[in-house]
């Protein structure tokens, strides 16, 4: 997660912040934000805090949920991100901090959200511990992660070949997003951290990529994903075996589509 990698396009540098809002925002993330929000009761006038929030996506459709009456914060330990997240609205308080120690006084906000960061937190029971202690009393809670990997047959696909040319350990390194996909485990999280009124629902996505190459370059280019861990020519030979293996995954437009499920935490702070 800290690796610093960049891509190069036309001559162009690009951070892995970059790579991220450009291609695996539209194709994984975007449509997530509207989702959230609704399971959040996200209303004009609120105070919303986004933990964990990238480059911004999901801020971005709470800040226009709660209009210019409403005020947003974005959070994230990723100076990169922010940096991105920053160059798009002007009424949202970008702020840096790691979820398991908000930086707010309790009872700070009417929601809290946080869209597919729950897995990659040190502390997983101390940062929805916090999300609670934010929360104002009757205020909502809505935490997203990947649903489990055998429900989105693109990423098992791409996660068994993976296994097949490089080995357990580079495979077992992409398959880390999907280690929350299991609603008992994110039931014992939530009574860990004290959120007895939980619950947990399965909700349906889609990924979409331009093509089957515009899918594996964007993991090649990101450091969150495969990138530093295959060389060039170990992704030359992915590029072609993809081929085969997305195939199934094509649309008549040439589009590559699959379904990617999450599994969505939401609370009501009695």
């Amino acid at each position: 997660m800290n690796e610093t990698l960049t891509a190069r396009t036309e001559g162009t540098v690009r951070s892995p912040a970059d790579v991220y809002d450009e291609q695996f925002v539209p194709a994984l993330f975007r449509h997530w934000g509207p989702v959230l929000c609704d399971a959040a009761n996200i209303m004009s006038g609120q105070r919303v805090l986004d933990v964990a929030c990238g480059t911004g996506a999901l801020t971005v459709a709470v800040a226009e949920r709660v209009s210019k009456s409403g005020a947003v914060v974005g959070l994230d330990a990723n100076p990169e991100m922010l940096t991105v997240a920053r160059r798009k609205h002007a009424h949202i308080e970008w702020r840096g901090g790691r979820a398991e120690s908000l930086p707010f006084a309790d009872a700070s906000f009417d929601a809290v959200v946080s869209q597919f960061g729950l897995m990659f937190f040190d502390d997983r029971v101390a940062a929805l511990r916090e999300m609670r202690r934010v929360l104002r009393p009757g205020g909502h809670l809505a935490v997203a992660v990947c649903d489990a990997l055998e429900r989105s047959p693109g990423y098992a696909s791409l996660a068994a070949l993976l296994e097949r040319m490089f080995g357990k350990p580079v495979a077992d390194s992409f398959r880390a997003p999907f280690v929350l996909g299991d609603a008992t485990t994110l039931r014992t999280l939530c009574t860990d951290a004290g959120i007895a009124e939980a619950s947990v629902v399965q909700r349906q996505g889609i990924v979409r990529f331009a093509s089957i190459d515009a899918l594996v370059s964007t993991e090649r280019a990101c450091a969150w994903t495969l990138g530093g861990l295959l060389d060039d020519g170990q992704f030359e030979r992915l590029r072609c075996e993809a081929q085969r293996t997305f195939l199934p995954f094509v649309t008549a437009g040439g589009m590559v589509a699959f379904a990617m499920p999450a599994l969505m935490i939401t609370a009501a702070k009695r």
